[in-house]
């Protein structure tokens, strides 16, 4: 009944690797294996309702699921290809084979998690104590999380009641799904032209990427029929055009020194795909959310009630590490609290900055801009002037080098040896300190056309052995796409980083590794799978502190044409502004999931005016900044409407929390140690999901983690001390 993954999936680079074929996928393909991996899986389904579940022993129904597990990996292969080239290359073909094929997901998906005679077989695994308890721990924890998985799936539900569940999943992908459609089209159909009087302020670096946005822009006139090549030739070269794709935005915003151009900027970015946005689709449809977001929060509320929740925070805290929705309550409103005097100095700042300039009221378009003069005042510091000193390569040669002396691993390039989705991919194999091959990954770096924003990790393949008895084996490796929406390299010019991108690439690459370095050889537990989503982003979170670093600093920067490292000043400098506008930012961030705890703890689920109301509630309670009315944030808050985020962003800081702990065993002992840092690998890294998060920061850590370390490198224990004193004086 296995089924083995179709061979021209994989390439004879590194069998272990089992690489995919890019040049050799097709959607239409893609649909074919993924509709026959699932009609396998269906089969065996229905054998398994053919025989008794009360009379399997524990190690048959073992046998039973190890073997359904393997029969899986063929649809999570198929679907893992065409989701994630829905993400990087999305166009009219893959995404309507990816969405026509979201309801079929959904059904089986619904099926797996009420199938009573498969539920029964982990069950019959859990009640058998002593063999239970001669698993191994990966083995044990996946069984029990597969249990709360069907519990959550509706396994003990009626008949009637299961139904309405998998009309509820079912309707709960496609909208998501089109949420994401709406937000990438709005994005990618704002195009503005800018007159030269509109350029000032904006850097080199920000008016080559405007250039490169003219050119694509020119192109498309071409494309839709809106101009014809002659008068597009007839047009200016550079053709200077302003879109929403995040460099191109942040250089306009952050330097621009036209108030009217950022406010019009910022405005089409805070509208997208909302009543207020104006643009449709291909087939002319809105590409309004409003709709979406209401019915997405209403069906996940009827949901958590057929699961005799309360509401659909309850059941998403149900598998986190934070015990209930009280609790992640008191613990953002508690940091909102140790923020604020923070963010009050911040904002002083930028007002008195923001009247000597000339802009008598600070408003939301003028914030990047204040605050890039504010670091150049009073730091010296300029992102334009210390991007040239973060070139790509330098910055992934110094990370290599970091995890290299951290945990012994090497990484070895091998673009040109195999098959990529787009010719700016680079892939790489992971190698171990005696050279044993440990996996491999893709970096898919640069912000385009048909890519949807943000940066992430997907773990596309997991560690995973399969050795039934008289049978060939399956083993594989690890494989994960690191995917950033960056500054594009321009002409001969290396992609030269701004230090937030930096912290993004060491961010994603943690994540990377998480899924990487695991020794847990059960998918489902194995590297990210299985992980506690509020304990997800330790690692990656973690990670960034070497890009804050000074001997990490000096190991991946070299100015682009002198190769000289990023000078002691500037150094010094990017330092000392490390907590700059730290609480601001804090602020913003518990903003963000206070407002998602909320709607999802509500009952009855609010609609769209209630969403917009409960997040200007949070804003009156937590922002100390003016948000215009027209702020359609919600909108396009893909994290919660379509990730995994729901009533989970709070895991942001949560994790944060617990990162900058871990870190601290690394200033108490070193922070190239290479001692700590095989703990860190062993205890946290390695172990993945087998263990509770908790018990594996508790292993690294010695102790429960605690705040202070998190305070103090959000410099917030020296600005509240300082007010401290002031009241007592």
């Amino acid at each position: 009944m296995a089924t083995t993954t179709d061979s021209s999936l994989t390439t004879t680079f590194a069998d272990a690797l089992r690489l995919v074929d890019f040049a050799d996928v097709t959607p239409p393909q893609l649909n074919q294996r993924i509709i026959e991996a699932i009609n396998d899986a269906n089969s065996y389904l229905d054998d398994l309702e053919t025989s008794s579940a009360d009379s399997i022993s524990a190690d048959t129904a073992l046998a039973d699921i190890i073997e359904f597990d393997h029969i899986n990996l063929a649809i999570d292969r198929s679907w893992g290809i065409l989701s994630h080239l829905n993400s990087v290359t999305s166009n009219d073909e893959i995404r309507k084979v990816h969405h026509e094929l979201l309801p079929t997901l959904s059904a089986f998906s619904t099926r797996v998690g009420q199938h009573q005679p498969l539920f029964s077989r982990y069950q019959a695994i859990k009640e058998d104590r002593d063999f239970f308890a001669s698993l191994n721990p990966a083995r044990q924890r996946a069984t029990e999380l597969a249990l709360r998985s069907f519990e959550l799936s509706g396994v003990a539900l009626p008949k009637e009641q299961q139904a309405q569940y998998a009309d509820i999943q079912s309707q709960l992908s496609t909208l998501s799904a089109k949420f994401s459609d709406n937000i990438l089209d709005a994005t990618q159909a704002f195009a503005l032209p800018l007159e030269d009087a509109q350029l000032a302020g904006i850097t080199d670096s920000g008016l080559a990427m405007l250039a490169q946005a003219g050119e694509q822009y020119k192109a498309k006139l071409i494309e839709k029929g809106l101009k014809s090549a002659i008068q597009v030739q007839a047009l200016p070269t550079p053709y200077y055009v302003a879109t929403l794709d995040i460099p191109v935005y942040l250089a306009v915003m952050t330097h621009s020194d036209d108030r009217g151009l950022r406010e019009q900027l910022y405005k089409a970015f805070v509208t997208r795909a909302s009543e207020l946005d104006s643009h449709t689709n291909a087939q002319g449809e809105s590409l309004n959310n409003a709709d979406i977001m209401a019915q997405i929060l209403s069906l996940r509320t009827q949901k958590a009630k057929l699961l005799g929740f309360d509401n659909y925070a309850d059941v998403s805290l149900s598998t986190k590490m934070a015990d209930n929705a009280g609790v992640v309550e008191t613990f953002l409103r508690d940091l909102a609290q140790q923020a604020t005097p923070s963010a009050k100095h911040d904002l002083e700042q930028l007002q008195s900055a923001a009247q000597a300039l000339g802009i008598d009221e600070l408003q939301a378009w003028d914030n990047a801009y204040v605050a890039e003069k504010v670091k150049q005042d009073k730091f010296a510091l300029s992102q334009e002037e210390i991007r040239p000193y973060f070139p790509l390569p330098k910055v992934i040669s110094g990370l290599f080098k970091i995890v290299n002396t951290l945990y012994g691993i090497r990484a070895q390039e091998h673009s040109n040896e195999v098959s990529r989705w787009h010719d700016d991919v680079r892939f790489y194999q992971l190698f171990d300190a005696d050279d044993s091959l440990i996996g491999g990954f893709y970096l898919d770096l640069y912000a385009r056309q048909g890519k949807r924003g943000g940066a992430w990790m997907s773990g596309f393949q997991p560690r995973y052995d399969y050795e039934p008895a008289g049978t060939a084996s399956y083993n594989q490796l690890p494989v994960c796409f690191m995917v950033g929406n960056f500054t594009p390299p321009n002409g001969d010019q290396p992609s030269l980083l701004t230090h937030n991108e930096v912290l993004t690439l060491f961010h994603e690459f943690g994540h990377g590794l998480h899924h990487l370095l695991t020794t847990v050889n059960v998918g489902d537990v194995a590297g990210v799978n299985g992980v506690e989503w509020d304990a997800v982003e330790l690692p990656s979170q973690f990670m960034e502190n070497w890009a804050w670093n000074n001997q990490g600093i000096a190991l991946i920067s070299a100015h682009v044409d002198t190769g000289e490292p990023l000078p002691q000043d500037k150094l010094d400098a990017l330092l000392a502004a490390k907590n700059f506008q730290s609480g601001m930012q804090t602020l913003r961030q518990i903003e963000f999931a206070l407002f998602d705890l909320l709607i999802h703890s509500a009952t009855p689920a609010p609609d769209y005016q209630g969403i917009l109301a409960t997040l200007d509630d949070v804003r009156r309670d937590i922002a100390i900044t003016q948000t215009p009315d027209y702020n359609r944030f919600a909108n396009g808050f893909s994290h919660i409407f379509a990730g995994g985020y729901a009533a989970g962003y709070y895991s942001y800081k949560w994790a944060e929390l617990l990162s900058a702990d871990a870190f601290s065993k690394f200033e108490e002992e070193g922070i190239f140690n290479p001692n700590t840092g095989k703990a860190f690998r062993e205890r946290i890294l390695a172990i993945g999901g087998s263990q509770p998060a908790k018990v594996n920061f508790e292993a690294f850590r010695g102790r429960p983690a605690t705040i202070e370390a998190l305070l103090r490198h959000s410099g917030f224990s020296e600005i509240n001390s300082a007010n401290d004193i002031d009241e007592e004086v």
